[in-house]
């Protein structure tokens, strides 16, 4: 007897873990509660939530007009239905609404998700089916076996569930101004002049900053969510903040989705994911939307998908810290926030938050010079330096040259295609100096047309500061004694004028991993200084971030190879030396000189 009972607990222990993965994976899959897109018919009511004012989800009721077939891509259809309440009707449907549950005849039906058209009179809206964003599940899930075919998670389109022809046809002609209902970016602390500056930035990167009002408050919310509650992702939090509200359309104690539609639709992503509070829902014939507070955080977004963003609770996005320092304006201030870790928005971000950042300082002017020191950490590899100096020209604000310049290091780090970027940090330093100090490159001469090699000559850079007397600089550089006879070129530029020379090529094709790129970074010419280079006719390789000089053609002929993997790139000419001396201005311009080598 004591065998059988031990056999018996023994057996039941061995299936237990077996029955709690089937009960998670019951969660993932499950389908109960669902009704699909081939049960729908029109006429049939139902009723919908969101939230108009505070944290509590309001009843809307809904009417079924129709289905769109293939109108959210091949096989991605639309519930079309008319939403009927005091509120609604009021409002309208309102930037912020996406992704508010609609249940029929008691069943989850879908996300509302897009409207139609603008200046609309009445609530007329688009639900994504609910079964297509529980495919988000299947692209988050650890693999499993397959599911039964009457657990599904597609709704696969066949002659049998196909929606009657003879009043879908009747619907598609709202499929021309049928667009997803916004989520409303709203940009917190921003002004209207740095969303217009860098407004081709944001829309290459998929962000489209919406009318909107709100803030991330970081205050507690006791209530708990629900579907129907507004849920925000959190772009950038701190002392600035960008976060787009949609609404939640399904919750489980592990995860939940909302929207609807994607945010920007970038697959996997790490976003802080936080409740809201929705403090108005602002009524207007072209943009009606939420006016929301960002309160706490309650996990992360983790998937940005087509039919909507799936998000978990109890975990933490890994944010990438920002201590921004301006000095030179009055009090030191200094700035606290963070960004989100991703290749596509990151870059962008650091540039509209630096940009505003002295944009808005009061000593901030059209005259002002900013001297930068500051890095970037990457763990495993050598800080990315920042040290340069940036002076207004040409009516280009020194704030966005400088924001330009910070971008385009984080799209370098993030272009290599071997490994995703651990950003632990940025530190970013600012001196502010309330002049133009900018200098133009005026002109160069030496006093020698002929040298030998192993010769020192001088050479004489002429620059002329902004409103300011004439700087001359003399600087010496010594001809190597490997230097073969014929014409050698000078060339006497700022720090950009010698990087363009010397690593522009890189831009060619070639796919540099995370080291040789920070060195190539990191061997950048900074423009505080007028540089003079010693050019002579041999061939120069680049080969990683290492530059081989004055190649003979023997040898060029060896290494050939590597140019067809991209990994040399082959100059025309060789930079055999260099000299520099420093100038506390921001150097521009080049000059050219050529003397004959005895």
């Amino acid at each position: 007897m004591r065998r059988a009972v031990l056999a018996i607990i023994l057996f039941l222990l061995f299936l237990l873990p077996a029955g709690l993965a089937a009960a998670q994976s019951s969660e993932v899959v499950s389908l109960a509660g669902t009704i699909g897109v081939d049960e729908i018919r029109p006429g049939m009511t139902g009723v919908a939530y969101t939230v108009f004012e505070g944290v509590k989800p309001e009843p809307m009721e809904v009417e079924v007009l129709g289905v769109l077939v293939n109108i959210n891509g091949p096989k991605g259809n639309v519930i079309l239905i008319r939403l009927h309440g005091k509120k609604v009707e009021y409002t309208g449907v309102v930037a912020g609404m996406s992704g508010s549950p609609v249940y029929i005849e008691g069943k989850l039906a879908g996300a509302l998700a897009f409207r139609i058209g603008e200046f609309s009179k009445e609530p007329i809206a688009g639900v994504t089916p609910i079964r297509e964003m529980l495919e988000i599940n299947e692209l988050d899930a650890a693999p499993a076996a397959p599911a039964p075919a009457s657990a599904s998670l597609r709704s696969e389109a066949s002659p049998a569930s196909a929606p009657d022809p003879a009043w879908a046809g009747d619907v598609q002609a709202f499929a021309s101004s049928l667009q997803p209902i916004e989520a409303p970016l709203v940009f917190s602390g921003f002004s209207e002049e740095t969303l217009r500056r860098f407004a081709p930035q944001l829309a290459a990167a998929g962000i489209v900053p919406v009318m909107g009002m709100g803030s991330v408050s970081g205050s507690r919310q006791p209530e708990p969510l629900e579907p129907g509650s507004a849920v925000s992702a959190v772009l950038v939090r701190g002392d600035m903040n960008i976060a787009a509200t949609c609404t939640v359309t399904y919750l489980d104690p592990k995860r939940l989705l909302a929207c609807g539609h994607p945010i920007l639709q970038f697959g996997h992503v790490d976003l802080p994911m936080y409740k809201a509070r929705v403090l108005a829902t602002l009524p207007s014939p072209f943009y009606p939307f939420k006016i929301v507070n960002v309160t706490e955080p309650v996990g992360a977004f983790v998937q940005d998908r087509h039919t909507g963003i799936l998000g978990h609770f109890g975990e933490e996005a890994q944010m990438i810290p920002v201590t921004l320092s301006v000095h030179g304006a009055g009090e030191p201030k200094q700035f606290h926030y963070e960004i989100l870790n991703e290749g596509r928005i990151t870059p962008i971000a650091m540039m509209v938050t630096v940009f505003q950042a002295l944009f808005g300082l009061n000593a901030y002017g059209e005259d002002v010079t900013c001297r930068l020191n500051g890095h970037i950490s990457v763990a495993g590899f050598p800080a990315v330096n920042l040290n340069n100096m940036f002076a207004p020209g040409d009516g280009v604000p020194t704030s966005f040259m400088v924001a330009m310049a910070i971008g385009e290091r984080f799209n370098r780090v993030y272009e290599n295609p071997y490994v995703r970027p651990d950003i632990r940090e940025v530190n970013l330093d600012f001196d502010l100096v309330k002049e133009r100090r900018w200098a133009l490159m005026q002109s160069a001469r030496t006093d020698v047309t002929e040298a030998r090699p192993g010769d020192e000559i001088v050479v004489e850079a002429v620059l002329q500061p902004y409103r300011g007397e004439p700087i001359v600089r003399q600087i010496p550089v010594r001809i190597p004694t490997s230097t073969p006879h014929g014409p050698l070129h000078i060339l006497v530029s700022d720090g950009d004028s010698l990087d363009r020379l010397r690593h522009m090529p890189q831009g060619w094709g070639r796919k540099l991993d995370m080291a040789a790129t920070i060195a190539l970074l990191n061997d950048e010419h900074p423009n505080t200084r007028v540089y003079v280079s010693l050019l002579d006719a041999n061939l120069e390789a680049l080969v990683g971030d290492t530059v081989m000089p004055g190649l003979p053609l023997s040898v060029m002929s060896v290494i050939e190879g590597l140019r067809r993997t991209q990994d040399m790139i082959v100059l025309a000419e060789s930079s055999i030396n260099e000299a520099s001396t420093p100038i506390d201005y921001a150097v521009s311009g080049a000059q050219v000189i050529t003397i004959n080598v005895k």
